[in-house]
């Protein structure tokens, strides 16, 4: 009987485990010039980061560089491998996520942001922390 619930207790938490949020997929720029894998971590936070890149060399043949970053210690940072997506909270909102950051490699610059999952599209309103209304969306799909 013990074996059994212990077996019955183990089989459950895995599966229970083994469950990923809706957002944990690979993701498809809305320029289609990068892919950016979201997952959940172990503070229980999303984050996202570059996984491909259709041109992930400069013009030397080299890695591409976060050369527009802000901080001069990370312009010798693979944008290949970058962290751009940081700490949203899935909200009370059954397809949203808050609270988070995104980097935007191209001009160097952090915002603050929201996720809204809608199927296989995910649409990212990027704004300047404080100021909903002053920022963009773009929407980046699915990769199957």
């Amino acid at each position: 009987m013990k074996a059994t619930i212990l077996l019955f207790s183990l089989t459950f938490s895995f599966f229970s485990f083994a469950q990923k949020d809706p957002v944990e997929r690979i993701w498809m720029s809305a320029e289609k010039t990068s892919k950016i894998e979201i997952y959940k971590a172990v503070d229980g936070n999303f984050y996202g980061k570059v996984i491909w890149l259709k041109e992930p060399n400069d013009k030397k043949g080299k890695p591409k560089l976060d050369q527009q970053n802000k901080d001069e210690k990370q312009r010798n940072q693979p944008i290949m491998g970058l962290l751009i997506i940081k700490k949203f909270k899935k909200s009370a909102s059954v397809n949203e996520y808050e609270e988070g950051t995104v980097y935007d490699p191209n001009n160097g610059k952090t915002y603050c942001a929201k996720l809204t999952l809608n199927g296989k599209e995910l649409k990212l309103h990027g704004f300047i922390c404080g100021f909903t209304w002053l920022g963009r969306n773009t929407t980046w799909t699915l990769v199957e």
